[in-house]
């Protein structure tokens, strides 16, 4: 008999003994979700009209599937309340820097997915940040992020000139594939992705992409399940989008060349969510 010229080896479940265990990233384990508010008293809702009447804007805005403002600047200081009471906060939040006589814009999702919190404040010289205006955007995602990137644009994108720096290798390769879908890319086309977890870069290549990407002034995060971390770069329709886990490891880096990335908006189903929450509390504030 003739010896088998591949040597014979059991297969299957433990016959083979692994000498190194596998080191996965630890995934995201806590999710937010919808908790409903606290609801003032009844007796505490007496000359509140303006602050319902407020809220009566935004689930009218809801119920239309319509995307509007509701200004709150002029309500009194207790009426500011109760409607801080009902909206709450929800999972997203960003910063908008304005570039205007040192204004910014601190964005709060509410706990109604699509009901969003603008409120302005100005950095005076002593650093003090003074407030100037709040008010309601509902939507998928607020305006001003789509507007403010918009002005972010570079009108003539910078070009690397001479040596490399050191241990920058495939960022040049990437940083052309980016720019030449920036000019391709079209509104109603799927987004496209450049997944840089999954290329062989080094953080001198992700350094070197993000000083050519350059950086905008629209930053949120969204914490839905672990972090997100969304920003705008200086080329039309481009963000930067970074997923972390619950220890704050990077699990996902991402550059996407679409008009506004998906984890930044609500859905159509959340809209619809909010809207039925929102009547329900409304129910209850104009029953009372």
């Amino acid at each position: 008999m003739k010896e088998f010229p591949i040597p014979l080896v059991a297969l299957g479940p433990g016959t083979h003994a692994e000498e190194e265990s596998l080191d996965y990233l630890p995934m995201p384990k806590d999710m937010d979700t919808y908790r409903a508010p606290m609801l003032p008293e009844p007796e505490e809702l007496d000359g509140l009209d303006r602050a319902r009447a407020a809220l009566r804007q935004v689930l009218d805005l809801l119920d239309r599937g319509a995307h509007g403002l509701v200004p709150l600047g002029t309500l009194a200081s207790r009426e500011t309340q109760i409607v801080n009471q009902v909206l709450g906060e929800g999972e997203a939040s960003a910063i908008v820097q304005l570039g205007a006589a040192g204004l910014e814009v601190r964005v709060q999702e509410s706990v109604f997915a699509g009901v969003w919190r603008l409120m302005t404040w100005r950095r005076e010289a002593g650093g003090e940040a003074v407030w100037v205006d709040d008010a309601i955007e509902v939507g998928p995602v607020p305006s001003l992020f789509a507007a403010t990137a918009a002005e972010d644009v570079w009108a003539e994108a910078p070009r690397w000139q001479g040596a490399l720096p050191p241990n920058v290798q495939n960022a040049p390769l990437l940083v052309e594939e980016i720019r030449d879908q920036v000019v391709r890319w079209q509104p109603g086309q799927p987004p496209h992705v450049v997944n840089l977890t999954l290329l062989p870069v080094t953080p001198e290549d992700i350094g070197f992409l993000d000083h050519l990407l350059g950086t905008g002034r629209v930053l949120m995060l969204s914490r839905g399940y672990g972090n997100c971390r969304i920003s705008n770069t200086r080329l039309p329709n481009c963000w930067r989008v970074v997923y972390y886990n619950s220890m704050d490891k990077v699990i996902l880096n991402t550059v996407e060349v679409v008009d506004m990335p998906e984890v930044a908006m609500a859905a159509p189903e959340d809209l619809r969510d909010s809207h039925d929450r929102l009547r329900e509390v409304m129910a209850y504030l104009e029953g009372a």
